[in-house]
């Protein structure tokens, strides 16, 4: 059976805003990394790596996206949706790459303190902070309907405070003279960068393993089966995630109704959201099949 699946797709519309706030976050980017040289800030430079990783996460969603919408061909049976998951478990390392580089850079740094300019964290930090917010706000829209686009608004949300962070940073140099701010910040950033990419690494590597959805009751779904008229037996489950919001299914049906395929389709679609299955009709039961794997 093959279903549109239109319900959690990103509008044109929003993927423009999205490519023009990926442009503006790489700029940013530039500019924290050469005001964090400049004035000597390792947080200013943590903040510019947390933005270039959810610069990142931006890019990938436009190009899922595009991606996505393209037509199952050769090989490539199943289309192209699992580009999402893809891109995303790539994102994953280096976010994690560069909040390990953090930690060690700001550890050093709070071994051996050194004078920084606080009023280009300052400056610098208030204009990220103030495109952080406005990607934010354009995200928020798309971030009601789709996965994908929730998490860009949230990440673009936590730039945001990590940006408000930097600039107690700098305000602490310039007033207090405490130079130390400026390495616990950037090692709170650190482990901040850590833990999303930990927190979210599970998930996509269970997509990639073809894992059933870990809300997904395998057995409860067989008993909804084998609740059907006419159906003896159903063995050989599978659910797995083409994509993040697709799911598919396969199974073999003992039953000597052929029509059961169809209602049983209906009913994966209907009470599990599963729009793409393959069910297989047997006569008889294999003795070696009473499996779900």
């Amino acid at each position: 059976m093959e279903h549109e699946h239109c319900h959690h797709e990103i509008s044109e519309k929003t993927v423009n805003y999205l490519l023009i706030s990926f442009v503006i976050n790489m700029l940013l980017t530039v500019a924290e990394i050469i005001g964090g040289i400049v004035a000597g800030s390792i947080s200013l430079i943590g903040d510019a790596l947390h933005n270039m990783s959810d610069a990142l996460s931006i890019l990938i969603a436009v190009a899922a996206f595009k991606i996505g919408r393209r037509k199952a061909c050769g090989r490539y049976t199943y289309g192209f949706r699992r580009a999402e998951i893809v891109g995303g478990f790539v994102n994953l390392i280096l976010l994690f790459a560069s909040g390990v580089y953090l930690i060690v850079e700001s550890g050093l740094r709070l071994l051996e303190p050194k004078a920084i300019d606080g009023e280009i964290i300052i400056w610098v930090s208030v204009l990220a902070l103030i495109i952080d917010a406005a990607t934010a706000h354009l995200s928020h829209h798309g971030a009601k309907h789709n996965t994908n686009m929730r998490m860009v608004f949230v990440h673009n949300l936590a730039d945001a405070m990590g940006s408000v962070g930097v600039i107690v940073s700098g305000l602490c140099v310039m007033y207090l003279g405490i130079y130390a701010v400026d390495g616990i910040v950037a090692l709170m950033i650190g482990f901040y960068m850590i833990y999303q990419a930990v927190v979210a690494f599970p998930q996509t590597v269970s997509i990639l393993m073809n894992a059933a959805p870990e809300e997904m009751d395998l057995d409860k779904i067989i008993r909804d089966l084998e609740g059907l008229e006419g159906v003896e037996s159903v063995h050989h489950l599978h659910v797995w995630s083409i994509s993040e919001n697709v799911l598919s299914a396969e199974c073999h049906i003992v039953t000597e109704n052929i029509e059961i395929a169809n209602l049983a389709a209906k009913l994966l679609e209907e009470k599990y959201k599963i729009g793409h299955c393959n069910i297989q009709i047997e006569k008889d039961k294999s003795p070696c099949c009473d499996c779900k794997l």
